[in-house]
Formats: C-alpha cells, structure tokens, sequence
C-alpha cells in the first residue's frame, strides 16, 4: 500500500519561515519524481516545485528564489523548504509521486496546512 504522509505545516507570519517533510512507503523511492503542490479554499490545486529522480528541481514562479525541494532517497523523504512566507501561500500543500509514460504510477499524500498571516 503506498502511503505519503506530510508533515510539518502550520501556522507562521509572514515573512517567516517552514519547512514541510514527506515520508514514502509502500513505493521504490528512488525511481519516482516527486513533488509539491498546493489548493488554496477555492482555487484548483497548483504546482509548487518538483525534483526529478536524478535530482532536477523545478519552481512555480510565484515560488522561485523563496523555496526549496529536496529529496533523501536513503531516507525515502521529499522536503519544502519555504522562506519569505506570504499570505498568498497560504493553502494546503500535497506530497505526490509520480512516474511512468505509457503507464502512468501518480499518488498523493492527504495534504498539510499552511497558514500565513499577515
């Protein structure tokens, strides 16, 4: 059963900073790319950053310069790390995995919340 439990939202000021952890079973790591995204009340659910399996990252504009992903593959883990909070990046933040072509392989986490006020 393959499971992606996030880890490490809540709230913070703006300004500040969080840093969000996934952790992965049930799935061989190593081979999946992964990566963040977010759904703020209201909004359709957005790409924050991905890191491929051989470890290149890509960021939403809104988001570049400001976080960070990472990936421990001893450790089947994924991080964000955010600085510079916003307001607006206020939402839920989702763990997803990702791989395949032809046959696609896509799970999500259930998602932590990040809040930031102003």
């Amino acid at each position: 059963q393959v499971q992606l439990v996030e880890s490490g939202g809540g709230l913070v000021q703006a300004g500040g900073s969080l840093g969000l952890s996934c952790a992965a079973s049930g799935i061989i790591f190593s081979i999946h790319n992964m990566g963040w995204y977010r759904q703020a009340p209201g909004k359709q659910r957005e790409l924050v950053a991905t890191i491929t399996t051989g470890g290149s990252t890509n960021y939403a504009d809104s988001v570049k310069g400001r976080f960070t992903i990472s990936r421990d593959n001893a450790k089947n883990t994924v991080s964000l790390q955010m600085t510079s909070l916003k307001p607006e990046d206020t939402a839920a933040y989702y763990c997803n995995a990702f791989r395949g072509v032809l046959t696609i392989y896509n799970y999500w986490g259930q998602g932590t919340q990040v809040t930031v006020s102003s």
